[in-house]
């Protein structure tokens, strides 16, 4: 059989979904000059498949070698185009390209000096150019006002390293696209660290970072001893200050509960479980899922679990996953060969120390087929088992390679040495994000629960209910199903208390709103228990969450040995415009304010309704007649990628009235066109124009110049303005529910919502993902 006509055959089998379609032609697939994909799916699988499997000529020669290879090849294949299998995106986007930059992420050295910061700096450049992520622990800094003896000066600290390391992000694109992202870490004992703390508590600088207090046994100890604490100066140990324990921890909770910021790793128990101690590690990366020493990278992929069901015993295909662990350990270890890695130091490492991370995904949709229910004892169980055997099978597999190949390099000195385990990596399972490459496979992501049975997705200037299929041949088959149903599911994102669907699937059909932050919590407990690094996953809370709420969650993540945690509470960051929600005839629906401090709408009186002792007018403007000699309102500041933008709002007794938009000093193009687009929003408000309206039409615009990333990004003038009247006018205006289906920005590609999950911004519309 030819190429072409295998190619084809091939091309004609690939069971992939309209949107994974979409999102492989935007963000995988080869393109021209003009920006045009100039290859199919089958020929990106194709270039990946054979480019991964040319790693067994490293270890092979001849006939052997060729043998190994086409073997190899196939199998990679087919494991990719049966969608049990995907590997992280830069190995799908570059392998077999130029770049061929494989890895995602990587984690850099910060050195108490000048020239190992600004050294430091030039490489987070270099690796956000090729693509990735980059990690980074600022604890050997030395504290702020320290003595400098080289200059006799005084340090600035690391939260002023941090902002040059943002300022530097926010000018380098990754692989020419997009705005890299990075993980910021200090040790709860640095005298620093109540300000590295607070460091984001206004959304409006260090955007580029994630930031994790590494937290110890002894604070946490401390913590529940209510006893003091010491904070000490890195360089030299001396104490620099003594707090109160719970008082310090309680400053990380309150910034978890305002903004999400800070999330904490455990860094003793990450340390206590590092297979190379030989290497400590102080950061990780982005998502805080893969613990890695200095110069070490992530190196990951993902098993799509619900491909191993079989409905006719009603159990999973034990025999099957076990053969695909051993396809896809092998891969990853191939990767580890096949990467061009952007720099020297990071190419020993990753050599040296051979990190793979198999995760998996598609667990909600496999406990959906099982019967099981996610929040209970048989969903925590299962998760155990499935786990438990991913690991088991996956070590397996590295002492065959280990055989075969050689031990990893850096085995002496290694915990698995101690152990007279050979092994031929250091790590093998890791729970990661797996945003895009879930859409590709067609699975729910991660270990997260749904993020919706449906929602409302726009298309073009209309909503429509985008119903999970496999829901919708359940109901079919059962006899419930209904177009209104569908809508009001996708009204509801949630089943779990829409009466018209059947109580054994409202059990099973739930959503991660539906789920309590304690089970939330659990269930990444019991994947870590059988998970070589950690685990990428959010736990959410509802906006009410008080912030005892949010400290337990901490402490029983802690006392259930999770490597880390990070809690995102529903509105508290700068809400926009939804795209799903109930409504009822005649009722305004409402939204959830971004924070206890968001400003209150005032009420608006219907313009033109005649009043029954009032005048009558044609229109709003001629009721208006001129404008009065004062009017109240409001100014909000919002940070923009041309810098501070002023956005003034004012009401008349008829409701919202004028708008100026000040950006930057008088004069100049950015600051004319800022006034203009002021002057038209008056002119359309001064006729009628609703909020609602003037939001709709300007937010998610970009130019190019986008301020921060995830939900606090601020994608243009426009995007800022309608953020600005957003959160002074929606609060009470026509905005959509969405405790089950929570919207957290728009989408900075197609101005859809975009939802937290697995510690990543994702957009279930056209497939963006960023880890923020």
């Amino acid at each position: 059989m030819s190429m072409e006509v295998n190619r084809n055959r091939l091309a004609a089998d690939i069971d992939l979904t309209e949107n994974a379609v979409a999102v492989l032609k935007k963000r995988y697939l080869k393109k021209n000059e003009r920006g045009e994909a100039i290859e199919e799916p089958i020929d990106m699988f194709l270039r990946v498949a054979g480019n991964i499997a040319e790693g067994e000529f490293r270890f092979n020669e001849g006939e052997e070698a060729k043998a190994l290879y086409e073997e190899s090849r196939e199998r990679f294949l087919q494991i990719m185009l049966s969608r049990k299998f995907m590997p992280n995106s830069p190995t799908l986007m570059n392998a077999g390209r130029e770049l061929q930059q494989l890895s995602a992420c990587f984690v850099l050295p910060v050195e108490d000096s000048i020239d190992g910061i600004y050294d430091t700096l030039k490489h987070q450049a270099i690796i956000h150019k090729s693509g990735g992520g980059t990690g980074f622990g600022f604890s050997r800094l030395r504290p702020k006002n320290d003595l400098v003896q080289s200059t006799m000066g005084v340090s600035s600290g690391p939260v002023s390293f941090m902002a040059i390391y943002d300022a530097s992000t926010d000018k380098i694109k990754q692989g020419g696209t997009r705005r890299g992202a990075n993980m910021g870490i200090l040790r709860v004992d640095h005298p620093d660290v109540e300000e590295f703390i607070e460091c984001k508590r206004e959304n409006d600088q260090i955007n580029n970072f994630n930031i994790s207090v590494a937290i110890t046994d002894e604070f946490m100890e401390a913590v529940e001893a209510d006893r003091d604490f010491e904070l000490k100066n890195p360089r030299d140990g001396e104490v620099i200050k003594t707090v109160r324990a719970k008082d310090l921890f309680r400053k990380i909770v309150e910034g978890a509960w305002l903004n999400g910021e800070p999330g904490v790793v455990f860094i003793d128990k990450i340390n206590g479980d590092n297979p190379t101690p030989q290497f400590p590690i102080e950061s990780t990366n982005p998502c805080s899922e893969a613990h890695l020493p200095p110069y070490d990278s992530c190196n990951l992929g993902s098993i799509n679990l619900e491909k191993f069901y079989r409905e006719e015993t009603g159990d999973v295909d034990w025999d099957d996953l076990r053969e695909t662990i051993h396809t896809a350990i092998r891969f990853l270890d191939n990767v580890i060969e096949q990467n061009n890695y952007p720099l020297p130091e990071i190419d020993k490492m990753s050599r040296g120390n051979r990190r793979i991370g198999l995760g998996v995904m598609g667990f909600a949709d496999l406990l959906i087929k099982l019967g099981i229910t996610y929040d209970s004892n048989e969903g925590l169980a299962f998760a155990e088992k499935v786990m438990k055997f991913v690991d088991d099978e996956a070590w397996e597999e590295s002492r065959n390679l280990a055989e075969e190949r050689g031990v990893m390099p850096n085995f002496e000195g290694s915990r698995h040495e101690m152990r007279g385990d050979r092994v031929r990596n250091a790590t093998v399972t890791t729970i990661a994000p797996t945003g895009t490459i879930s859409m590709i496979a067609g699975c729910s992501g991660g270990i997260e629960p749904l993020f919706a049975v449906a929602f409302m997705r726009r298309q073009a200037d209309m909503e429509m209910p985008d119903v999970n299929p496999e829901f919708v041949k359940i109901a079919k088959e059962r006899g419930f199903y209904s177009e209104d149903l569908m809508k009001k599911v996708a009204e509801h994102g949630s089943v779990r208390d829409v009466e018209e669907v059947p109580a054994d699937l409202r059990s099973v059909w739930v959503t991660s709103h539906d789920i309590s932050s304690e089970w939330h919590v659990k269930m990444q407990a019991a994947f870590q228990k059988y998970t070589s690094m950690g685990i990428s996953k959010t736990i959410n809370l509802p906006n009410d969450a008080s912030v005892e709420d949010v400290e337990a969650a901490y402490m029983q993540a802690f006392a259930t040995n999770c490597k880390g945690i990070a809690v995102y509470r529903d509105g508290s960051r700068d809400a926009q415009v939804l795209s799903t929600g109930k409504t009822s005839a005649g009722e305004k629906p409402t939204m959830t304010p971004a924070s206890p401090e968001a400003p209150t709408a005032p009420s608006v009186t219907p313009p033109v309704a005649a009043q029954d002792n009032g005048p009558r007018f044609n229109s709003l403007a001629e009721a208006r007649n001129g404008r009065p000699r004062t009017l109240t309102g409001v100014t909000k500041k919002i940070q923009t990628g041309h810098g501070p933008l002023y956005v003034t709002m004012n009401d008349d007794e008829f409701g919202p009235r004028e708008c100026f938009v000040i950006l930057g000093k008088p004069g100049g193009t950015a600051a004319a066109f800022s006034d203009a687009l002021g002057r038209m929003i008056s002119l359309a408000m001064t006729h009628g124009a609703t909020p609602a309206e003037l939001v709709h039409q300007l937010r998610g615009i970009q130019d190019g110049h986008p301020a921060g990333v995830g939900p606090a990004a601020t994608l243009s003038v426009p995007d800022g303005v309608a953020k600005a009247m957003s959160e002074h006018y929606l609060i009470e205006d026509s905005l959509p529910d969405t405790r089950e289906l929570p919207i957290i920005g728009a989408c900075p590609d197609c101005a859809s919502g975009l939802t937290r999950q697995e510690g990543c911004v994702v957009c279930h519309s056209c497939g963006y993902s960023k880890c923020s």
